[in-house]
């Protein structure tokens, strides 16, 4: 049985553990509203840009680089969306796992061939598949310490450039979409090339093909300048979402950390007091045996 001392270590060790992830969650939980309300100011902007251009794609016939279908897929690029700093749970683990099964379902023959090429956003997405030999070429670390809409931009500005130069024929969007939290949707979306039917599908009701659209100057030139901006802000928004998702995962981790703390606390003090007790017996036994003794003499 540990000694008296031990197990008084071992709770002021317990204790101070707790204090830390209590503070650490209510870090988060102020992190996370900032992180919802940029999150949900995006959306129905995202929403909005996703119907303008479905409508222009669904009323033309107009043709531009960022739709152009390969004949055949002989790279692919995939942006994949971490976190800098761990203690969230199965965050990271959960959607890195679920990367690696799409790729084994669809992109298999790419990761074999090395034609598959993956651009990581957070520290632990780069040290994960850095660390399982994929062909990493571009890591972001210390991404979200300046979390800023220019920072997506130049990231998904330049994929799009080397999917228009053919250095890329696809290019995915691995992230964390934000439910609630304590859940997360991981998500793997196809960006590019841009599918016309399924846009204009996303975005088609009765009411909008009511309407007869008259574009000025024309359907080309505006589609020029809103298909970049369409996917800026897809990329930014599944950082939102994934910065959003990070600090409700951590927050409901260190709330779980909390209460576990708690309970090892109470069953180590249950221990204390047993061997206290323990002590006090055997004392009180060995006083009594020594009068005793002392007595029959």
């Amino acid at each position: 049985m540990p000694n008296l001392r031990d197990i008084r270590n071992r709770i002021s060790t317990v204790n101070n553990t707790q204090q830390i992830t209590k503070a650490m969650k209510m870090v988060a939980a102020a992190k996370l509203r900032k992180a919802q309300e940029r999150m949900v100011q995006t959306r129905p902007y995202a929403s909005k840009i996703q119907d303008v251009v479905g409508r222009l794609v669904g009323s033309s016939s107009v043709s531009n680089p960022i739709m152009r279908n390969a004949d055949e897929v002989k790279s692919v690029l995939m942006i994949v969306i971490g976190s800098d700093r761990g203690l969230c749970g199965g965050f990271n683990n959960n959607l890195f796992k679920e990367v690696e099964k799409s790729v084994e379902a669809n992109l298999s023959d790419h990761r074999e061939n090395g034609t598959l090429s993956l651009v990581t956003v957070g520290k632990k997405a780069g040290a994960y598949f850095k660390k399982r030999n994929y062909n990493v070429i571009e890591s972001h670390p210390g991404f979200f310490d300046k979390l800023e809409y220019e920072s997506t931009s130049e990231l998904m500005n330049k994929a799009s450039q080397q999917f228009v130069d053919g250095d890329f024929d696809e290019v995915y969007i691995a992230f964390n979409e934000f439910k609630s939290v304590i859940a997360q949707n991981r998500k793997v979306d196809k960006v590019l090339p841009i599918d016309p039917s399924e846009i204009s599908a996303s975005s088609d009701d009765a009411s909008k093909e009511a309407i007869d659209y008259i574009f000025e100057p024309d359907s080309e030139v505006i589609l020029e300048k809103l298909l970049p901006l369409h996917l800026n802000i897809q990329l930014w928004k599944a950082v939102l979402e994934s910065n959003a998702s990070e600090q409700g995962a951590r927050m409901s981790a260190m709330d779980s950390a909390t209460e576990n703390a708690k309970d090892l606390e109470r069953e180590l003090k249950l221990k204390y007091n047993q061997a206290r007790q323990s002590a006090i017996t055997t004392e009180i036994s060995e006083i009594v045996s020594g009068a005793q003794a002392l007595g029959g003499n």
